[in-house]
Order: structure tokens, then sequence, then C-alpha cells
């Protein structure tokens, strides 16, 4: 993947098939660290998937015979000097931790955060996604349900709504000086 935004919205994905009515997406700033936390509600996993998941060979999808996202994140925290940690528990959810070299050479560039955010607030129905920027004391944070909330009758699913978000989310991040790349 080439950006982190795609890594980001594969593990979102991940989330949306394990049939979480709920997730959180973090990135936390700090000095030396840009750390991407997803969490999710979903079905979760035994220890025996738990300990597969790093395998590119090993995937719970029929369509495919590899699944490459999670092995491929945790490959680029590494090369950053970073690590990843994975945490599930079967019937209660999972937690992916992927911590990155902020200044590292190696560290993929974030990509287009603000349009993966957004479209995955207005395209995951039944899903109340919440996204949460935080640099310091400067934080952003925006989720499906205050969408909803704010637009009243207006489906959320049209392209005007989620152009609308994808704009509000990069004001909000420029006005907080909150940079990636």
């Amino acid at each position: 993947m080439k950006d982190l935004s795609m890594h980001i919205m594969d593990i979102v994905q991940n989330s949306v098939r394990a049939e979480a009515a709920n997730v959180t997406l973090s990135i936390l700033i700090d000095e030396q660290w840009l750390t991407i936390s997803v969490k999710d509600d979903g079905t979760g996993m035994d220890q025996e998937t738990l300990k597969k998941v790093s395998d590119p060979f090993y995937t719970s999808r029929t369509t495919r015979k590899v699944g490459m996202g999670i092995p491929l994140i945790m490959q680029n925290a590494e090369l950053t000097d970073g690590s990843t940690t994975l945490e599930s528990e079967l019937g209660v959810g999972t937690t992916l931790t992927a911590k990155f070299g902020l200044h590292h050479i190696d560290r993929p560039p974030m990509g287009d955060i603000e349009s993966t955010a957004a479209m995955m607030i207005t395209g995951n129905d039944g899903v109340n996604l919440k996204f949460i920027v935080k640099k310091g004391a400067d934080e952003f944070a925006i989720s499906t349900n205050e969408v909803k909330e704010a637009m009243g009758d207006v489906d959320i699913r049209l392209p005007q709504v989620t152009s609308f978000l994808k704009q509000m989310i990069e004001e909000n991040l420029k006005e907080l000086k909150i940079e990636f790349d």
C-alpha cells in the first residue's frame, strides 16, 4: 500500500467485515511518533486466529488466498523503528495499534486521510466511526452519529455530504496546525 490512509482503510474494512457497530480510528502525533489505532466492537478473534493474522498467506476471506493488510502495516511500522500491537477477544472486539517513527525516512506518507475519513464516516451504513486526531493539546474528533444528528433527514451517504466532510476535516486539521507529511 502506497500510503498510510490506504492501510487505515483496509484495517477499518476488516472491522466492518467483523460486524462492528462502533469503530474508533485514532491518530496521535508527538515529537517522535505517529501512532494509528483502530478499535472495534466486532466479532473479535480467538487466540489461534490472532496468531495467524500476521502471516500474509492467511486470510479468513474466501475471495482470495492471501491477507496482506495486517502484515504490511506491521512491516511498515517496523521499518520506521516502530511497532504494532494487535489485541482481540472473541465476541468483544479488536484493537490494532501501529506506531511509526514520525520523521523516519521509511515512513510511508499519510496520504489523503481527510478523504479516507470522510468516506469511512459516510460509507459504512450501520457503523458509527469515530475519527480522532490529536497532537499535543490539540484535538479534532468527529463521528458518524454526530454527522447524522447534525444532518437530520439528509442521507449522509450522498456524495455532497462526503465532500463537505472532507473539506471540514481539512479545515479543522489546518486550523489546529496538524500536519502529517
